[in-house]
C-alpha cells in the first residue's frame, strides 16, 4: 500500500525546499517575527496559509476544537492555547492577534447536541462555548449566529489577558475576529463599529475589537463573565 504521507514528505524535501531554502535558513539564523498569531478551529477544512497566503516565518499558529479561548483565570487549568497567546504576546510581540471561526463547525454543534460519553476532556472543552449559545433548537440560522458569536466571545476573553490588554490599550497589538464560510471560500470579518461581520471584499479593515463588551442588535451584551 502506498505511503501517500511519506510521498509528500519526500516532495517537500526535493521540490518545495530547494527552492525556498535561503527563506528557511534565515529564519533559522534570524529567528522568527511573525506579526500575526492566529487562533483557529482545528477543522481540516480551515486552512490559514491559504486564507492569508502566508508563508514561513509570518503567522505563529495554534489551533484547538472551535477555536476557542480559555478564560485567563485558569479556570481549565494548564493549556496550551494560553501559553500560546502569553509566548505570541510577550515573547515574539505579534502586532495583531487573529480569531477565526468558520461555518458547520462540529464544535458548536457538539455543544448542543452533546459529545460522545467517553470524550470527557472534549465535554469540559466545549463549555467554553456556553455563553454564546442560544435558548434555541440548533438550525442552520442559529448555528451560523452562534459560530460568529463565540468568535466575538473569544475576543472579549483574550481581553481578560493582562498583556494582551495593556498592548492593545498601548495601540501596539490589535485583534480580528473572522468568520470563514467554507462554502462560498468567504472570510467574514467583525466590524465593531458595524456591529456585526461584514465580507471581506466590502469590508473596509480586516477586522476590529471589540475592546469593550460587543452589544447585538438585540441588546444583549455578549461578554465573559
Amino acid at each position: 500500500m502506498t505511503d501517500d504521507l511519506l510521498d509528500r514528505l519526500r516532495r517537500f524535501q526535493s521540490d518545495y525546499f530547494p527552492a525556498h531554502q535561503q527563506r528557511f535558513q534565515d529564519l533559522v539564523a534570524q529567528g522568527q517575527h511573525p506579526k500575526t498569531l492566529f487562533i483557529g478551529c482545528s477543522d481540516s477544512r480551515l486552512v490559514p496559509y491559504l486564507l492569508t497566503g502566508a508563508g514561513p516565518g509570518e503567522l505563529f499558529i495554534v489551533r484547538n476544537v472551535g477555536a476557542f479561548v480559555p478564560p485567563y483565570d485558569g479556570s481549565h487549568g494548564l493549556h496550551g492555547t494560553m501559553a500560546a497567546i502569553e509566548f505570541a504576546v510577550l515573547s515574539l510581540e505579534v502586532e495583531r492577534i487573529v480569531v477565526c471561526g468558520h461555518s458547520h463547525c462540529g464544535a458548536i454543534r457538539a455543544a448542543y447536541e452533546g459529545a460522545p460519553e467517553e470524550a470527557v476532556a472534549l465535554k469540559a472543552w466545549l463549555k467554553l462555548a456556553d455563553e454564546a449559545l442560544l435558548p434555541v433548537q440548533p438550525s442552520p440560522e442559529a448555528l451560523r449566529r452562534t459560530e460568529q458569536r463565540a468568535v466575538v466571545l473569544q475576543l472579549e476573553r483574550l481581553m481578560g489577558y493582562p498583556m494582551v490588554r495593556r498592548r492593545v490599550e498601548a495601540g501596539k497589538l490589535t485583534l480580528h475576529g473572522w468568520y470563514y464560510v467554507i462554502e462560498h471560500g468567504e472570510v467574514q470579518v467583525f466590524d465593531v463599529h458595524k456591529g456585526g461581520f461584514l465580507a471581506a471584499a466590502h469590508a473596509p479593515n480586516s477586522g476590529t475589537g471589540p475592546y469593550l463588551p460587543y452589544v447585538e442588535h438585540d441588546g444583549q451584551v455578549l461578554c465573559d463573565s
